[in-house]
């Protein structure tokens, strides 16, 4: 028989590892620091997970964020749609004494009912609008205020200079906002005689 020749201690399977198989046969220390990451990887892999879950916690939020938006804007539009709906139910009996009104006047009814049922629609009109805080501004004694009068014509009066003579057509308050000025004649001196 003759005689193989020694491999330095390596095997075939050896061979195909080459010089890492030698290296971490003199210090196996070595495989152990390739197989175990080392502290700063693992601080790098943990901030790696984190940065995603912010960003997926970010686009999630963002989402919502949008979906709320469109709510929102889908609410408001649909809030400014119906907003006058209580008003108009309240407003429909007036119509509805208004048409019965009219109805009689071309019957032929008397005019001293079709003026009590005119008079009583007015009343009740008044009344929807006092429901809502709507209400008619006094004018006529008081003094100009340009803040809600308007000034439809200047009159020679009796009465001290800028005093409010007549309402030609009233002005209307909602709480503490002005709807309509009155439109009113306001008072000026007489002229004097020579």
């Amino acid at each position: 028989m003759s005689e193989e020749p020694k491999d330095k201690g390596l095997s075939v399977q050896d061979e195909d590892k080459g010089p890492m198989k030698e290296d971490a046969q003199k210090n196996p220390d070595a495989q152990a620091e390739e197989e175990e990451p080392s502290p700063l990887e693992d601080l790098a892999r943990s901030e790696e997970e984190e940065i995603k879950e912010l960003h997926d916690r970010l686009l999630r939020v963002s989402a919502e964020f949008e979906n709320y938006k469109k709510r929102t804007k889908r609410e408001i539009e649909e809030f400014k749609k119906y907003a006058n709906e209580s008003v108009m139910k309240d407003l429909l009996p007036v119509v509805d004494n208004l048409e019965r009104a009219v109805e009689s006047a071309r019957k032929g009814g008397k005019r001293a009912q079709f003026l009590e049922g005119v008079e009583l629609t007015l009343k009740e009109i008044l009344r929807v609008l006092e429901r809502y805080g709507v209400h008619p501004l006094a004018s006529e004694g008081q003094p100009f205020d340009p803040s809600v009068h308007q000034a439809f014509m200047a009159e020679e009066s009796e009465h001290p200079e800028d005093t409010v003579i007549r309402e030609m057509q009233k002005g209307y308050m909602m709480k503490d906002r002005l709807l309509r000025p009155s439109m009113v004649v306001v008072s000026k001196p007489a002229a004097k005689k020579e």
